[in-house]
């Protein structure tokens, strides 16, 4: 009995001490495998980060849902307009009873079941007939709802039987730099083209000299003419943009076409359903966007956000406490790196909305609230243009105008034109407020009539 006893505790004895030295000589090998991966993650930069889903970037290269979604929704736009100057052509000479026509192309977006249509301004300038037809080859007469040429914006309205395909807006401000995109439209008249690239780059502004938003995402999906007016969207199928233009010398796409945040143009439909004209919101500063070379001749550290030159009085800004040479950095969640971050972002509020702010002063960090107020001023020709008041009308006679109340352009300075001056028609449009201003062609500017201070009317012709 004895013995086996014996035997049997040495047996536990001889298991016990193996499992031991197993667990050891594991705890060994894994802390050689640990000390040999820590070695490997010191070596390399820790800017490179490790994604252990392999697979979930070609999952999202799949584009066939996203397609399907949205390809009914786009339309062939076909404007038809007169030529403004029949006298220069040669048909108009040649046939004198008939009226010369001329045919553009482009797409629109429906983006609701009942028949609103986003498009772009460009698309169906001066038509006298707006055509629309949709991928199943059906044919509709659009009704112009709206425009607004400073987001290169249009609104359009079909009517028809039954509900239509449409596609639902997105939230621009999600996308990211490199996220996959695809752009659906109609180029050279070849229907329900689909073309993918990824976001390039975000708050892109191509002439920071014009009037007009330009707050674009760029992609390098394929755009040509006809694509414009039409939709980019993600990979979910929503609308994150309406394709406008694209950078080419050639006139052909060279790798890059630029988008109409879908924020900003759902801003802009709502708007002229709502009100027929665009409501802009007001923050109330002036001043220039920061780099390295602004920096150092303000002699201060930041190479980021809006340096503030200039604060108005009575509006947001300056009754949210924010002063002369603030340093504006964040507006909500947008991080402020040029001047196209902050008028893109403001460009989809109205009068009334209320924006958190964050500055800097003096070296340190401040946050804020500021109601926008409703915009009082354009700029114009390098004009900064305001609407009348009663001491206006008084001067005017009860006459319509706006006022210029700073002059920047060294031409209109030699003609004499100066602070204090009326603009009382262009092109021999009577103008009553600033928003005519905003809606100008600059490219059809032929005249602009204006009155001194004193009453004298002087009239501006362009050649």
């Amino acid at each position: 009995m004895k013995s086996y006893l014996k035997i049997f505790s040495i047996s536990i004895l001889s298991c016990f001490i193996s499992i031991i030295t197993y667990d050891i000589y594991n705890n060994m090998e894994y802390r050689e495998k640990n000390d040999k991966l820590t070695r490997f993650e010191k070596a390399i930069p820790n800017y490179v980060s490790f994604n252990s889903n392999l697979s979930s970037s070609n999952e999202k290269t799949d584009f066939t849902l996203a397609a399907k979604k949205t390809i009914n929704a786009v339309v062939h736009i076909k404007n038809t307009s007169n030529y403004k100057d029949n006298s220069d052509n040669w048909l108009y000479r040649l046939y004198g009873e008939s009226t010369p026509k001329r045919i553009g192309n482009g797409s629109g977006v429906i983006v609701s079941p009942d028949g609103y249509i986003i498009t772009n301004d460009h698309v169906i300038k001066d038509a006298s007939e707006i055509e629309v037809t949709t991928n199943d080859n059906k044919t509709y007469l659009a009704n112009l709802v709206g425009t607004d040429p400073y987001t290169d914006i249009a609104v359009l309205k079909i009517e028809s039987s039954k509900s239509l395909s449409y596609i639902p807006f997105g939230n621009s401000e999600s996308i990211q730099i490199g996220e996959w995109v695809l752009a659906v439209g109609n180029p050279f008249n070849l229907n329900s083209t689909v073309t993918a690239g990824i976001v390039s780059a975000k708050s892109r502004d191509l002439n920071q000299l014009d009037r007009k938003n330009q707050s674009f995402i760029q992609t390098d999906a394929a755009v040509n003419q006809g694509n414009s007016g039409g939709a980019l969207i993600n990979t979910m199928g929503e609308l994150i943009g309406i394709n406008t233009a694209i950078s080419s010398i050639t006139g052909g796409f060279v790798g890059y076409s630029f988008a109409v945040p879908s924020n900003l143009a759902r801003k802009v439909f709502e708007d002229l359903l709502e009100f027929g004209s665009v409501q802009k919101g007001l923050l109330g500063v002036s001043g220039n966007a920061l780099n390295q070379s602004l920096a150092k001749k303000l002699n201060i550290n930041e190479t980021e956000g809006f340096f503030v030159n200039n604060v108005e009085p009575n509006l947001g800004a300056e009754k949210a406490g924010i002063k002369k040479n603030d340093i504006i950095t964040r507006i909500d969640l947008i991080k402020i790196n040029k001047f196209s971050d902050m008028s893109g972002y403001l460009s989809t509020k109205r009068p009334g909305d209320i924006i958190k702010v964050e500055y800097i002063r003096d070296n340190k960090t401040f946050k804020t609230n500021v109601v926008l107020k409703k915009i009082t001023r354009t700029l114009f020709l390098g004009m900064e243009v305001r609407n009348i008041n009663k001491k206006d009308k008084f001067i005017l006679k009860d006459n319509s105008g706006v006022k210029v109340t700073s002059v920047e352009n060294s031409r209109l300075n030699k003609m004499g034109i100066d602070n204090g001056y009326y603009i009382l028609k262009v092109n021999e449009i009577e103008i009553k407020n600033i928003s005519q201003i905003d809606r100008i062609d600059m490219e059809s500017l032929t005249s602009i009539l204006f009155m001194s201070p004193s009453g004298d009317k002087e009239r501006i012709i362009f050649e």
